[in-house]
């Protein structure tokens, strides 16, 4: 585990404080889940990380409009991981498989967000807002792709895929995975066209998720100030995998 922490921060998929949030990360994990939860949060920031490195010269302009870059800090460590964390040490004090659900639905959801976002952008047409409709710049929050979309159903099926495998999970449960997983990427879309902060820079005009750009501050048009990327990616997993845990139990 630490030495894959050590590869992701050596070939640039981490920065150091990411790097340590992510071992602390795998070891709550397999605290809980062992090995088989340390394999599926793996292959989440495997995938996800080589899925941000492709083709990231096409993607150049469209990170003029994120947040952060391609290199994640301790706070998308957390956002995207530090959930299903939390339900693995859950599953270890308590011992009820729902926690275990849940983890598996946060990690699924994580995944169909990331390849949704990263791939979608490499789409040949420009995405649609579903707040207004209208087709809007690539790395816009809130807009959606057919290529986007799929790829956010492939990326919540890798993972339903892997419990099949290391959990030996029933073709019922996985099914049920996925489609929360997959639920948890619509509802990132959602919360990020409707509540996701928004900014224009006075310099350039360019319409970005960051708070400075061009050398100076740029002006909210819309959404929460406290409502950022990372805190949009923790909501929309932590409230699929809340639905989901509910569900659990009432059909178990």
């Amino acid at each position: 585990m630490f030495i894959c922490v050590y590869l992701g921060f050596r070939f640039r998929f981490l920065t150091l404080s990411g790097s340590i949030a992510a071992a602390i990360v795998g070891i709550l994990t397999v605290l809980g889940l062992h090995l088989e939860g340390l394999i599926l949060l793996g292959l989440f920031f495997a995938t996800s990380s080589y899925w941000s490195k492709y083709k990231k010269s096409q993607k150049d302009k469209v990170e003029e409009r994120l947040e952060k870059g391609s290199r994640r800090d301790w706070l998308q460590v957390v956002a995207n991981g530090g959930a299903a964390a939390i339900a693995s040490l859950l599953y270890y004090l308590t011992d009820e498989p729902v926690y275990m659900v849940a983890f598996c639905i946060l990690i699924a959801s994580s995944n169909s967000d990331t390849w949704a976002s990263e791939i979608g952008t490499l789409s040949k047409k420009s995405p649609i807002s579903i707040r207004n409709f209208q087709r809007v710049p690539k790395g816009t929050s809130g807009a959606i792709s057919i290529l986007g979309t799929v790829a956010g159903i492939a990326g919540a099926a890798l993972i339903a895929v892997a419990l099949f495998i290391l959990f030996a999970f029933t073709v019922e449960l996985v099914i049920f995975v996925f489609l929360f997983g997959f639920l948890g990427n619509l509802i990132d879309t959602v919360l990020g066209a409707f509540f996701q902060a928004t900014y224009r820079c006075n310099h350039c005009l360019l319409e970005t998720e960051k708070m400075h750009h061009c050398g100076q501050s740029t002006e909210k048009i819309r959404g929460f100030s406290f409502l950022n990327n990372d805190i949009v990616n923790l909501l929309s997993s932590l409230i699929a995998a809340f639905i989901g845990s509910v569900a659990f139990l009432w059909i178990t």
